[in-house]
C-alpha cells in the first residue's frame, strides 16, 4: 500500500487531478494495491479560514473559487481518478471538497476506487472541525462503511473524526483492517494518534497528509497576502504507516513531497486481536452498547 504525500496545483482542479492521476499511476507501478491521498486534495485544503476572518473578503472570494473548482460526484473528475486506477490497477482512496450541483454547500469528502476504476465509497466528514464549519456541510451515517478488497477491508476516518471514539467504534464493528487517516493535521502528536488507533483496532493504519507552503500559493490569488514565502509552512507533512502493533512501518515523511510505501497482511492484524479486540472479547455489551443511525439525513424528505 502507497501513502501519498504531495501538493496540490493551488485552487485549480484539473490540474491536481491530473497530478492525482500520475501520482497513481506511480505508485501502481511500484506495486501498489492501495494508494491514499490526503484529506480534500483536489483542489486543495482551504487553509485560509484559520489565517482570517469570516463573511468578507478575501474569504468570500477564496470561497467563491474554491466552490468552482470542487468536485461533482459523479462526474469528469471520477471519471478521470477511475480511469487512472483502472490503468494502475490499483484501490485509490483520494479527498475532494465535493460540489451538490445547485447547492451552496461543500463537503469534505473521501472517495475510494476501485481497479476498475468503478467508485465503490464516498464518505463525508461528520463533523468539521472549527472555521472549516463556514466551509463544508455535515455528514451522516449513512456513508460510514468499509470497502472489500482481496487484501482486507479498507475503511476509516477523515482528520479529527479519528479522534471520535464512538466514530472509530463504529468503523471497528464494520472489521475494518486497513485504516485510512486523509488530514490536514500534522506533528508528532497526530502521528500518536495513528499509533494509538493501529494498537486499539489492531489494524493498519495509512496517515496522509497534504504538503503546503507559502510559496505554493500563486502570484495573483485574492488574499495571496496571507501567506508568506517558502518558509511559511502552512503543513509540513508527517505522513506515515503504522502496524497493528503501533510500530511505523514508514514515515513520518516531513518537509518533503514522496510516496511511502508497506506490505500489509489482514490476517496478522486479525490475529493481532486476541490481544485486544474492541468490538470483541474487550467490549462488554452486557455494560455499553453503541447505536448508529446509518440513515440517509436529507434537509427536505
Amino acid at each position: 500500500m502507497a501513502a501519498v504525500q504531495a501538493t496540490p496545483v493551488f485552487l485549480d482542479r484539473e490540474a491536481t487531478v491530473e497530478k492525482v492521476c500520475d501520482l497513481v499511476k506511480e505508485a501502481g507501478s511500484n506495486g501498489a494495491g492501495l494508494v491514499v491521498l490526503p484529506e480534500t486534495f483536489i483542489p486543495t485544503y482551504p487553509d485560509w479560514i484559520w489565517r482570517t476572518t469570516s463573511w468578507g473578503e478575501p474569504f468570500d472570494s477564496l470561497f467563491a473559487r474554491l466552490r468552482d473548482q470542487s468536485v461533482d460526484v459523479p462526474g469528469p473528475v471520477t471519471e478521470a481518478i477511475g480511469k487512472a486506477a483502472r490503468q494502475a490497477k490499483t484501490f485509490v482512496s483520494v479527498g475532494v471538497n465535493e460540489r451538490v450541483e445547485n447547492r451552496g454547500t461543500l463537503y469534505n469528502t473521501q472517495l475510494e476506487f476501485a481497479p476498475d476504476g468503478t467508485l465503490v465509497g464516498r464518505h463525508r466528514k461528520l463533523m468539521p472541525t472549527g472555521p472549516e464549519r463556514l466551509v463544508w456541510g455535515m455528514g451522516d451515517g449513512s456513508d460510514l462503511h468499509v470497502v472489500e478488497t482481496p487484501f482486507g477491508n479498507v475503511g476509516g476516518l477523515i482528520c479529527w473524526e479519528n479522534f471520535m471514539p464512538l466514530a472509530r467504534m463504529a468503523m471497528y464493528a464494520k472489521g475494518v483492517d486497513i485504516w485510512t487517516a486523509a488530514t490536514w493535521d500534522n506533528g508528532d502528536n497526530w502521528v500518536a494518534t495513528l499509533r494509538h488507533i493501529a494498537r486499539e483496532g489492531r489494524v493498519y493504519v495509512i496517515g496522509v497528509t497534504t504538503l503546503l507552503r507559502g510559496s505554493d500559493i500563486p502570484d495573483g490569488t485574492i488574499g495571496r497576502e496571507l501567506w508568506g514565502g517558502a518558509e511559511d509552512w502552512a503543513n509540513d507533512g508527517y505522513s506515515a504507516i503504522v502496524d497493528p502493533d503501533g510500530q511505523l512501518l514508514a514515515g513520518p515523511l516531513v518537509k518533503e513531497e514522496g510516496i511511502l510505501y508497506a506490505e500489509v497482511d489482514a490476517d496478522h492484524a486479525r490475529a493481532e486481536r486476541y490481544k485486544f479486540d474492541p468490538v470483541g472479547h474487550y467490549s462488554r455489551p452486557d455494560v455499553f452498547r453503541l447505536t448508529i443511525d446509518e440513515s440517509v439525513k436529507p434537509p427536505v424528505g
